[in-house]
């Protein structure tokens, strides 16, 4: 009865290979969590058995959507970073690529793996799924019979799978338990160490947010009379601005040089830590009460995207630096947070800034409209999705993708999958360059990556059902070693490399691994094992490269996998 009904309506084992899998990638074991895709493959690998025939047009749509939506994201990170900042952390992706790609050739080569198994390893090892997809689409390219194009497409999936479990629990484990050991230091001290000297305060370093960061607040003077204005934003530490003096009912102009009379009432507003530390003060000031409406001050948020060079490099503290034309934050505006390649990262007095992120900026609207200029163009928010710039993206991607070319006597070609992918990192650079130009907003393109992902690895998954058994009775255990040696061995290299060359902060270098595996699990590992986020500085940028130049080593592994498999 199952088999009949899943035979004949595959679109219900799609749907159920998508519900299943994501149940059981909720579930987790200690530290690992498979995560919804990984999860989905190994549903659709079962109710595959049962013999599942989807369209091969749906799934190549889905990856159609899913590979261009992860250029388009990960675009505007990966060409802020080709500098020689970013470049000289981005060598950690570097060792990653070279290294898992002698690997997999010298297993090819050992084990007598054949293309499609070989292009799999690699994808479970390094954990990037998207090489599943660029791998496939390479091998519908080879000159083989249908059948053998589906059974090598069938070992990509299967070898994927076996290995993802393996690597991923060996570089979560490795990078928040054991490369710590092998630096010897003390992960949670180092963390905290540099976020001070960073300029966070330490009771900050491992707080969650469970309030706005940006808050206002009225005191009243008692104690405080006779001390200025400018005493009050000496407790705040540039953090918070006095917004607002009412003295007998009246507004007073606010100036540093005022003079506070008791009974005078101070609108204060800034982060909620320095607003906290003023209240705690109150023997200094005033205490605290509860009208905030009588002032009628409005704040507001701005989200800019900087567009400009002139503040790549430079710190959230140099902001307020005087000279020149005075600084680039007035006292009354706030950085609320800045983001990376959307990871929020710690806003740290030294934080520098690169092209590309994006400041959240709160003040009053008169001080925004001023400095949102100076950054950038304000980021538009929009739930409308330009449908025919993207699908243009797409067409042009796949053209491009289907052209190759031939070296030493092996054609290489970055497949339609490549081709999409280039393409829709030059199409998120230009958006990122014009902001309020909005084409395919943030939660768009997500969607568009997670569906498209998911719903492809299901497809594959299900029509390679019935040849996985085959393949892991043929190689039992070496599959699973060989993952695990994949993913450990370039990120030893990456250890030793940036502790003992670059000279990296254990939290940064730890982070910067994680981020070259694309493995947001073990990022999640390491903060946990830190006590603050001080590894997202490492991980957004070797994330950004790994995530465009994995999935291109698809087509260049089952490539040199058939030529390096013994004849």
């Amino acid at each position: 009865m199952l088999h009949t009904l899943l035979g004949s309506h595959p679109e219900i084992a799609l749907f159920l290979a998508l519900c299943i899998g994501h149940a059981i990638g909720q579930v987790r074991f200690g530290p690992v969590q498979l995560g919804g895709i990984c999860g989905t493959l190994i549903a659709a690998l079962v109710i595959g058995q049962v013999g599942v025939e989807v369209d091969a047009g749906v799934k190549n749509l889905f990856f159609m959507l899913f590979i261009f939506a992860l250029g388009y994201a990960g675009g505007p990170q990966f060409f802020a970073n080709l500098n020689a900042k970013g470049l000289r952390i981005g060598l950690l992706c570097g060792i990653e690529v070279v290294t898992v790609l002698v690997l997999v050739l010298l297993a090819t080569r050992l084990m007598h793996l054949d293309q499609g198994t070989a292009a799999g390893m690699m994808a479970g090892a390094a954990t990037e799924s998207a090489v599943v997809g660029t791998a496939s689409d390479a091998i519908s390219k080879l000159a083989l019979p249908a059948d053998e194009v589906k059974r090598l497409q069938a070992n990509v999936v299967t070898a994927y799978s076996i290995t993802y479990i393996f690597g991923l629990i060996a570089i979560v484990v490795a990078t928040s338990q054991v490369f710590p050991l092998l630096l010897r230091v003390d992960l949670r001290a180092e963390a905290a160490r540099l976020w001070k000297e960073m300029g966070g305060r330490e009771d900050d370093a491992g707080v969650q947010e469970a309030a706005p960061e940006m808050v206002g607040r009225v005191f009243e003077v008692t104690a405080g009379a006779g001390h200025s204005v400018a005493t009050v934003l000496a407790l705040l530490g540039g953090e918070a601005n006095v917004e607002g003096v009412r003295r007998g009912g009246a507004d007073v102009p606010v100036v540093p040089a005022l003079v506070l009379e008791a009974g005078d009432q101070l609108l204060v507003t800034g982060r909620r830590a320095a607003v906290v530390r003023l209240a705690q003060a109150g023997a200094e000031l005033g205490r605290e009460i509860a009208d905030t409406q009588s002032f009628g001050v409005v704040m507001e948020t701005l989200e800019v995207a900087i567009a400009t060079r002139a503040f790549d490099g430079r710190t959230l503290a140099s902001l307020r630096a005087t000279g020149g034309d005075g600084p680039v934050l007035p006292p009354g505006v706030q950085v609320a947070g800045v983001a990376r390649g959307g990871h929020p990262l710690p806003v740290l007095p030294d934080l520098a800034l690169r092209k590309g992120d994006t400041v959240s900026l709160y003040g009053r609207p008169d001080l925004l409209a001023v400095v949102g200029d100076r950054f950038g163009e304000p980021v538009l928010k929009s739930d409308r999705t330009h449908l025919g710039y993207a699908s243009f993206g797409i067409v042009l991607g796949v053209w491009v993708g289907l052209y190759s070319v031939r070296a030493a006597g092996v054609p290489f070609s970055l497949g339609t999958g490549g081709g999409a992918l280039l393409s829709g990192l030059v199409f998120g650079w230009y958006q990122a360059r014009h902001p309020g130009r909005l084409s395919l907003p943030p939660d768009a393109a997500g969607l568009l990556k997670d569906v498209g992902l998911a719903t492809f690895i299901a497809c594959v998954g299900l029509a390679s059902g019935p040849q996985a058994l085959t393949l892991i009775r043929q190689y039992g255990v070496a599959l699973p070693l060989m993952g695990v040696a994949i993913a450990l061995i370039p990120a030893l290299i990456s250890l030793f490399v940036g502790h003992k060359l670059l000279k990296f902060e254990a939290p940064v270098l730890l982070g910067a691994i994680a981020g070259q595996q694309c493995s947001t699990p073990a990022l999640s590992a390491v903060q946990n094992a830190a006590g603050n986020t001080t590894p997202l500085l490492g991980y957004t940028i070797t994330y950004a490269i790994s995530n465009v130049v994995l999935p291109l080593m698809g087509p260049l592994v089952v490539a040199l996998a058939g030529w390096a498999a013994p004849r």
